[in-house]
């Protein structure tokens, strides 16, 4: 079962970015696509989350399991997002103990959405 790590490559994170500058969302993914992906972790690149005022933001997904939009995230955060989507990639539904959980999913999840198939 594959896990997908969506990553919002427009998101401005509320901040102007000038012409032929990286835009925050942009820089996110670069970061993770420069790291070694977890096991059965796949990054895509996606154009918008609709999470603009929560800016960064990314997702997980994963057939039969629950998925999770989070925001505020940087590209300094891509060791945690890592090591979040390794524990969500082990999980048979997608839902991890809260307190083995990184920090910032705790704090900075916007959204949880259940599985299609339930």
């Amino acid at each position: 079962m594959t896990t997908v790590l969506h990553v919002c490559t427009t998101c401005r994170a509320g901040q102007p970015v000038t012409e032929g500058e990286v835009c925050p969302g942009r820089a996110l993914h670069e970061a993770l696509a420069g790291s070694d992906l977890p096991d059965g972790v796949m990054l895509r690149p996606v154009e918008c989350l609709s999470a603009c005022d929560h800016g960064c933001a990314m997702a997980l997904s994963k057939p039969g399991g629950w998925s999770y939009v989070y925001g505020r995230m940087t590209a300094a955060d891509a060791p945690e997002i890592l090591r979040g989507a390794a524990l969500f990639a082990a999980s048979v539904d997608g839902i991890v103990p809260w307190r083995d959980r990184p920090v910032i999913f705790r704090k900075q999840s916007l959204a949880r959405i259940p599985p299609l198939e339930a």
